[in-house]
């Protein structure tokens, strides 16, 4: 579901997913949440589905010193970081035309979208294989297809909200993708709806994938068993 890389410096995003124990202190993690979001930073968590992360954390904001920061700050909290991501908000080569509200909303997006507490993030990467090579296309043939691809998510416009960030050079895949929806379902029908895009169906090779639902952090702590006894403690 990617687009290509940032021809503009975009904010950096970090996302973490962690396990808590009785050791995690849900007060240390609203603290740490706070201190960042007044910073002048985003924070937006989530309480995971899965036995891959109890709770999500996705940060971004102009100063990879103050993510840094923060993840600091959630091990000191007790919670054990089981995946993470690091990534840069960009706009697309193939958007460079798009009118500057749009390219903000990339570089500078608000999270989370209101009416939207679905959550999902996957990692991806455009495939090098002998005989389907992204990198061997040219421009013009590159750009028809993201057009494609970008048209059937358009579909899914007030249902689904889609961030690429990019990541090569930056972590394993080259982009990041965080998906935030009215309902799994959504997600779902979305996700499959665009693998069967040339795209995607070629050229696309995907990471792990991690859902849950998105709420003020002291609902999920309380939603994924952190909260009430961290306070007890």
């Amino acid at each position: 579901m990617a687009d290509e890389g940032s021809r503009a410096s975009g904010w950096g995003v970090l996302h973490l997913f962690c396990k808590v124990s009785d050791a995690t202190s849900a007060e240390a993690l609203e603290l740490a949440a706070a201190k960042c979001e007044a910073d002048g930073h985003q924070v937006v968590t989530a309480a995971m589905l899965g036995h891959k992360a109890d709770l999500g954390i996705m940060a971004l904001g102009p100063s990879p010193e103050r993510l840094r920061e923060l993840q600091t700050d959630v091990r000191r909290a007790g919670c054990a970081v089981e995946y993470s991501y690091v990534s840069l908000t960009e706009v697309s080569e193939y958007a460079a035309g798009a009118p500057e509200q749009l390219r903000n909303a990339r570089l500078r997006p608000v999270l989370p979208p209101a009416g939207m507490p679905a959550y999902c993030f996957y990692p991806m990467s455009k495939r090098r294989g002998e005989a389907d090579n992204w990198y061997r296309l040219g421009y013009e043939e590159r750009l028809g297809l993201m057009l494609a691809h970008g048209a059937v998510g358009r579909k899914f416009h007030g249902r689904v909200l889609q961030l690429v960030t990019g990541s090569t050079g930056l972590d394993d895949f080259e982009w990041g993708v965080t998906l935030f929806a009215t309902s799994l379902d959504e997600i779902k029908a979305c996700v499959y709806s665009m693998r069967f895009d040339e795209a995607s169906a070629r050229f696309a090779d995907f990471g792990p994938f991690l859902v849950g639902t998105v709420a003020p952090i002291a609902e999920v702590l309380d939603a994924i068993g952190a909260g009430s006894g961290a306070r007890r403690r």
